[in-house]
This record gives C-alpha cells, sequence and structure tokens, in this order.
C-alpha cells in the first residue's frame, strides 16, 4: 500500500512538473518569431534548463560532485522560474481573453501583445526572483517573550535558540553554516535546539566537505539538541542520522531529557519516519509519561500538526518548523490553510507554540513572503 501510495505520489508530482514545461515551452515558442528560425537551439535549451532539477537530484545520489551541485543551483532556480513564470502566463492568458472577447485587442495586434507579454514575464519573473535571492542571504533573528508559570527548581530565565530547516546540502553550505553559527554566537543562547531537516535529503554533499565540521559556536557541542525533520529520512535515516551524531549534535528520538536539573525537553521523531523507513514514532500520551507535568516541559516537534495534542498533554512550549512560511509568495497562502501556525507564535490554553520558518531553503534559494531566521525565545518562570 505505501509503494503504491508514494508511487501516485511520484506520478502527480512528474505529471504536473511535465504539464507545466509544456505550458511554458509553447508560450515562449509561439511569443518570439526568433525561436521559430532557431528552433534547434530554443528546444536544447529549453530541455535543458527544464531537466537540470532532476538530473541534478539523481547524480547528487549517486555520484555527488561539483556537477551535480550546479545542476541542482541552476535546477532550482528553474523551479522558482516555473513558479512565476506559470502564475504570470497563466493571469495573461485570462488577460488576453478578455480583450479579445470585449474587442479591445484586434487580431492584427495579438502577435505583438504575446511577444510583449512573454518579455514582462521574463523580465518580472527575473526580477522577483533576484529580490528573492538577495532576501534568501539575509537571516534575521525572531525573538519572543513568554512566560511559564512552573517553578523550575530556582531558575528564573532561560534563553533557547532554536533553529530549523537548515537544509544543509549542494545548496546551502559552508558560507551559510558559519553565517549560523556566528548568529548563534551572537545572542548567547543556554541552550540550542535544532528543529529538523538540519540536511537537504541526501548525505552525499554534505559529507563530502564534511560541511557540520563548520557548525561552531557556544552550545553547539554542549548544550545542544536537536531532532529530525522528515529530510533526515529522504536521504536515509541510517547514514543521515549517525553522520550528525558524530558532529557532537544529540538527535532526541522519542525521549525526553533534563536540562539546567529541572526543565524537561521532549524530542519527537518526525511524523514520516513511518512513511520512508516503517518506522513510527510513541503518541505523545506515552512520552508525557516521561516527564513530571509539575515541572516546565518543552516539546519539539518537527511539523507543527495537531497542536491540540500538546495542549491537552501539558506541554508547556511547543517549537516546530517544517513550513518555511512557504518560503515563496504566493505559497505562504496555502500553508497558513494547511497548518494552524504557519510561523509565528500562538497560544493554546497554557501552551505557546512557535513555529519558525526556518534557516535555510528547499529547491530555489529564494524567499518571497518569508525571511530565512533563527528564533530566540526568552523564557520566564513563575511558579513557586
Amino acid at each position: 500500500m505505501k509503494r503504491r501510495s508514494m508511487a501516485l505520489f511520484f506520478i502527480i508530482v512528474f505529471s504536473v512538473y511535465f504539464l507545466v514545461n509544456l505550458y511554458l515551452f509553447i508560450k515562449g515558442y509561439r511569443a518570439v518569431s526568433y525561436f521559430h528560425g532557431n528552433h534547434a537551439i530554443y528546444i536544447t535549451t529549453f530541455i535543458i534548463l527544464a531537466l537540470s532539477f532532476i538530473i541534478g537530484k539523481v547524480t547528487e545520489r549517486t555520484h555527488p560532485s561539483v556537477f551535480s551541485d550546479i545542476l541542482n543551483i541552476i535546477g532550482s532556480f528553474w523551479l522558482a522560474f516555473m513558479l512565476y513564470g506559470f502564475l504570470l502566463f497563466f493571469v495573461s492568458d485570462i488577460i488576453y481573453l478578455l480583450f479579445r472577447f470585449s474587442g479591445i485587442l484586434p487580431v492584427e495586434k495579438v502577435p505583438e501583445f504575446k511577444k510583449w507579454v512573454y518579455i514582462s514575464t521574463i523580465v518580472v519573473s527575473l526580477s522577483l526572483i533576484v529580490v528573492g535571492f538577495i532576501n534568501a542571504l539575509i537571516p534575521v533573528t525572531r525573538h519572543y517573550e513568554i512566560n511559564i508559570s512552573k517553578a523550575a527548581c530556582g531558575i528564573k530565565n532561560l534563553r533557547i535558540a532554536a533553529v530549523s530547516d537548515i537544509h544543509l546540502g549542494s545548496i546551502i553550505r559552508k558560507r551559510s553554516i558559519v553565517k549560523l553559527s556566528r548568529m548563534l554566537s551572537d545572542v548567547k543562547p543556554d541552550v540550542i535546539f535544532l528543529l529538523g531537516d538540519i540536511v537537504d535529503g541526501e548525505i552525499g554533499p554534505v559529507m563530502r566537505n564534511d560541511l557540520l565540521k563548520y557548525f561552531n559556536c557556544p552550545k553547539c557541542r554542549d548544550g545542544l539538541l536537536a531532532i529530525t525533520g522528515n529530510h533526515e529520512f529522504i536521504g536515509g535515516a541510517s547514514v543521515t542520522i549517525p553522520y550528525i551524531e558524530k558532529n557532537g549534535i544529540r538527535i532526541l528520538k522519542d525521549e525526553a531529557v533534563v536540562i539546567d536539573g529541572c526543565i524537561q525537553v521532549i524530542g519527537r521523531l518526525d511524523r514520516d519516519g513511518l512513511r520512508y523507513r516503517n518506522e513510527g514514532r510513541k503518541p505523545l500520551s506515552k512520552l508525557m509519561e516521561q516527564v513530571d507535568s509539575s515541572k516546565p516541559v518543552i516539546l519539539l516537534d518537527h511539523q507543527p500538526f495537531n497542536l491540540d495534542e500538546a495542549e491537552k498533554a501539558g506541554v508547556d512550549l511547543q517549537l516546530s518548523g517544517h513550513t518555511h512560511n512557504g518560503q515563496m509568495w504566493p505559497l505562504n497562502y496555502i500553508t497558513k490553510k494547511i497548518y494552524e501556525v504557519s510561523s509565528g507564535y500562538k497560544k493554546k490554553g497554557n501552551t505557546h507554540i512557535i513555529v519558525s520558518s526556518g534557516f535555510g531553503i528547499w529547491g530555489p534559494r529564494v524567499r518571497l513572503g518569508s525571511r530565512p531566521e533563527i528564533i530566540v525565545v526568552d523564557i520566564t518562570f513563575s511558579g513557586n
């Protein structure tokens, strides 16, 4: 049943990928007369761009190298163009139909109209991608202040730095991990949590240059806890997780630990572990049996689903990521429909919930409508 559902998933994904590229190909070929006389160049260039992401992912898995990195970078930017090119062409088709039926656009002006629509779409799409690329290079620190009305064995304040969705791999590399280390050092946290998707999927590009060795900051080797995300399972958890742990990062796998003698942290396996390697995770109710609910309880769960469950269990703070807050506008509107909290803060009963939009990216290094970030949570404990 799982193989069938995965096969169906990939059939749908590749069908959409093919149809969008076919639509873009036809729009370009029809719009610019230059392509008619040089169709071999146009077809060859388009096929290379359209297939670069797929070939890059395949070679990244089998023979990770600088060549596969380059293909992934080209292909990821093509994904961004697919999104914005498709949206702009689709809107232009609606405008074209309205103009034609209303008589505003005479038939002899149609070729000129299509030519300028194509040029405008290219210019606007590339402009959005450039702006989004620059935005993706400038992470921010978001601060939250919360109060937990429980005693913490004499501890009155705790500063947490949390990072989700680093996505180390072909695109997020040494420079990014060095910048992350510097940002974490600057906020002087008491503890650091990595909220899953530390790697982008395939571990080859990460291990090739041992990228995690550049993760160096206070608390990065002492007071550092992590959980799995769905991407830790995509590339093979049996290799990815040991590599992360070898670099001094403790991954909590459906277990609870105590920090500072009193503050309890529960780290859940990602819910997609069941999909990728037939490994389910324990119910939160079972994990809560490992802790003392009269003392502070922090839950780390990569995907922010079923938030009511944390509230009912008596969790004081849940930290999650995964959503990227859509990463590229207008996809943030979709994530807001899927998740109760797509990004930011919400309080449900006595449970504080914070969802990060992530430090890295998946696919194109482009962010529009969201910012790359680390989050800092200053907790005050006010119980007796």
